[in-house]
Parts: C-alpha cells; structure tokens; sequence
C-alpha cells in the first residue's frame, strides 16, 4: 500500500524557530515587497516556476501564541472565517494524519484541491515557549483527484509563534504555493501579494472570534 511521506524532522522544527530569532534574508535575492500594520513580506522569485516564494516576519497584536496556534489548526473554525474554504477536513491515512482541503476560484478559473500533512509542536527554545506548524503536500490513495478540480502539487508551509513580551505574537512564516493549471504567474503572483497580509489580517480577527466564542 502506498505510504505517506514522512512526518516532519526535529531539524526542520528547529530551523523555523532560528529564522523567527534571527530572519535569513542574505545570500539570496529576497526583496522587500510590502510593509503593513507590523507585519513585513519579502519574496523570492522560485526559478522553475517563474512563482515567488514568501517569508513574513513581524507582530500580530492582540493575540496570544497558544490562541494563534490553536485557531490555525481548527479545521473546522476556518470553514467559519475564511471565505475560500470549500471543503476542509483530515483523515488517518497510514498512521498520520492528513488534511484535505478544496479551494473557491473565481470564474473562469476551476477549483484547486490540496492533500498534505500538518504537524504542531511547542517547543522550549532558551527558556522561550515556540509554538510550529509545519505543513507540505503528500498524495495518498485515500484521497483521488476529483474530475474538475486541479490538484495542488507544490505546497509548503512553515509557522513559529511565540509571545511579543505584551499581548501578541511575534511570528514568522514561509510560504510557498504553485496552483498549477493555466493562470499566467503574475495574476497568482498579484494574489499573492494581497492575499498573504490580508490571510493574516483575517486570522487576528478570526482569534478574537474565538475567544469571545470559547
């Protein structure tokens, strides 16, 4: 039977909380590309597909670490508050856990689909508390592509979260996300550049739902 790719590595947990300590921009072309409300997004533009790679770095305020965490990982909180969901569910396939996500397009685009594995730790780095996400595409038997939705091939996701020292969270997050299909690179690029501030702009307002809900 066909297996799931391996679950994340102590390493890569590790990685992400030196970048949220220390962001590493040098060496590369990453650019400045926006500035907004704290929260700063360079871009890298990835080569072979002509699509650009994300690191973000800043504060998200009024929201506490552990909230944050908590809100990114209810799957079923986000088909609340986020508009694009259209189906969002997880599954045990193998032993690991693997989510199923299908995303609105706007005509004439058709729908994308995503499969891939997430994991949470908290991890105690020097004394502070770091809560990660990590998530990258797989493909599992389980779940086929469906007939007139295209399947996201290249996905990854890198999330640290820790306290701001008041009542935020001082972040850092990689993305990167190629939908595949016939939309031109700069029409996803554009979206990108929107999508991602606002994707965290709406998260913050998706916690304080939250905790007025729990």
């Amino acid at each position: 039977m066909e297996r799931a790719a391996s679950v994340f590595s102590e390493e890569q947990f590790r990685e992400v909380c030196a970048e949220l300590e220390q962001p590493v921009l040098a060496g590369d072309d990453w650019q400045l590309l926006v500035e907004t409300s704290g929260i700063s997004v360079y871009r890298l533009l990835n080569q072979r597909t002509g699509l650009y790679e994300y690191k973000v770095f800043g504060v998200l305020e009024d929201c506490m670490p552990a909230l944050l965490a908590d809100v990114y990982m209810d799957l079923g909180y986000r088909k609340q508050w986020d508009e694009y969901v259209k189906e969002l569910r997880e599954k045990e396939c193998n032993g690991e856990t693997v989510v199923y996500w299908k995303v609105k397009y706007p005509f004439p685009f058709s729908d994308r689909d995503y499969v891939f594995l997430r994991q949470r730790r908290e991890l105690n780095v020097g004394g502070r508390t770091i809560h990660v996400i990590l998530a990258q595409n797989t493909s599992v038997p389980q779940f086929p592509r469906n007939p007139g939705v295209i399947r996201v091939k290249q996905f990854k996701l890198c999330l640290a979260i820790e306290s701001d020292g008041k009542q935020g969270s001082k972040v850092f997050m990689y993305y990167f996300d190629n939908p595949g299909g016939q939309i031109p690179s700069w029409l996803i690029n554009w979206a990108a550049k929107n999508g991602v501030p606002n994707f965290l702009k709406n998260l913050v307002k998706a916690c304080q739902r939250y905790r007025r809900k729990t």
